[in-house]
């Protein structure tokens, strides 16, 4: 059985040290943090294989696409098999079939195979994605319940995860340029298998399934919440902006000559996202979070707007940094409602129903992003970030009443 913290908080401002004191918490932070450290190497990885064998950054582009869209179709189902079954039970398979995709993947573009056959094998690769994030959230909910100590641990998810896209690019392009343009994928492939089935050992801290008819009704119930629509959209904004980074910043830092800044760039952009995350955990919240929301995503959609007009190096570190800070406090604000919204029954799968907004969105963008770049000048990429934000942001404005949450 999970532990639970109490409601009653014992600080006036819950923080990271009282959150990291939670029961058993550090069981599955530890290998949770390990299992998802491939998801920030997956795209940039078939971006650069993929481009290194056939020389096309659109066909490359499409490639990762196809895996973003498919693990985007196939989150929401993860997640709802996951709330039904328990995360072992879906984790364990998807796991394994995960690695044997990446790794069919791998060999077939080294092997210059068809480019149909990579569109063949990136959709399992992107549906078997194992869901660590919203697996790990979901504990959290579990555990915390109502507790204020909630908010906070959204925004230390929200910097696993950041911290996730600092060290995967990092690690992809590395091994892409250093060893071979396949390593990346490979090891990501290594990196899933043993970090997923060690999230999976952890059981007592997994969520316990619930099997009444009452709560089965309950979890069908994630989409059709209003708000978390709305968030869906909000979420697949975001996405864009990863996306589009990815690959507008590979093609900048080729079209200069210094492809090795590539994961330094996007190290600082995802930095940058993750010190707003630790700043946003720390402090004590007293405004409506729908509110919090609209205010910090119009400030990313302004951000973002302004990536295209870079055309220096450090110029695109400082915009890349300022879209980064930006974008935490939209990230930990949607959490946190969407926490707020849902049914305990259902949580998993609204987490991956957010997931799989980003993951849709950035497979977008690195398309888009990749006919720009193929067809235009070395950072036309950077306009799709730019359009996926302000229609988000615009979105959010039309619809905030949707975001209220009713107790």
């Amino acid at each position: 059985m999970v532990a639970t913290v109490a409601q009653k908080s014992t600080s006036p401002r819950p923080g990271y040290g009282q959150l990291l004191r939670t029961p058993r918490a550090w069981t599955f932070l530890l290998p949770g943090f390990a299992a998802r450290q491939p998801f920030g190497m997956l795209t940039l990885s078939i971006v650069l294989l993929v481009q290194h064998t056939t020389g096309s950054y659109g066909a490359a582009g499409a490639v990762a696409a196809t895996t973003g869209i498919s693990m985007a179709v196939s989150a929401p189902l993860a997640g709802r098999l996951t709330d039904r079954h328990g995360q072992r039970a879906v984790l364990v398979p998807v796991t394994l079939l995960h690695t044997l995709s990446s790794l069919t993947l791998t060999a077939l573009a080294l092997a210059h195979a068809p480019l149909w056959t990579l569109f063949a094998v990136a959709v399992p690769t992107g549906a078997t994605v194992p869901q660590i994030g919203p697996m790990v959230r979901a504990r959290w909910s579990a555990t915390l319940r109502k507790s204020p100590l909630m908010s906070t641990a959204a925004a230390f998810e929200s910097v696993t995860d950041e911290f996730t896209f600092v060290v995967g690019p990092l690690l992809a392009t590395a091994l892409c340029t250093a060893v071979t343009p396949a390593a990346g994928l490979v090891a990501e492939a290594s990196l899933t298998l043993v970090g997923g089935l060690l999230f999976a050992a952890q059981r007592r801290s997994q969520p316990p399934v619930i099997r009444t008819e009452r709560t089965r009704a309950r979890r069908e119930s994630a989409i059709r919440v209003p708000g978390v629509q709305v968030l869906i959209v909000a979420f697949f904004g975001i996405g864009t902006v990863f996306g589009g980074m990815q690959v507008s910043l590979a093609a900048f830092t080729e079209s200069i000559g210094r492809p090795g800044l590539n994961g330094v760039l996007y190290g600082v952009f995802a930095g940058g996202n993750m010190l707003s995350g630790i700043v946003c955990g720390a402090i004590a919240w007293q405004g409506a979070p729908h509110r919090r929301l609209l205010g910090g995503y119009t400030a990313l959609a302004l951000a973002a707007s302004l990536l295209w007009t870079s055309d220096s190096v450090l110029a695109l570190a400082g915009l890349g940094l300022l879209v980064g800070v930006c974008i935490a406090p939209a990230l930990i604000t949607g959490y946190t409602l969407v926490g707020d919204m849902v049914p305990a029954g259902s949580r998993t799968e609204a987490f991956t129903w957010l997931t799989g907004a980003v993951a849709l969105g950035q497979a977008t963008a690195v398309t888009a992003a990749g006919q720009l770049e193929d067809r235009y000048w070395a950072g036309a990429g950077f306009l799709v970030p730019m359009t996926g934000t302000l229609l988000a942001a615009l979105t959010l404005a039309a619809l905030r009443s949707r975001l209220t949450v009713r107790h």
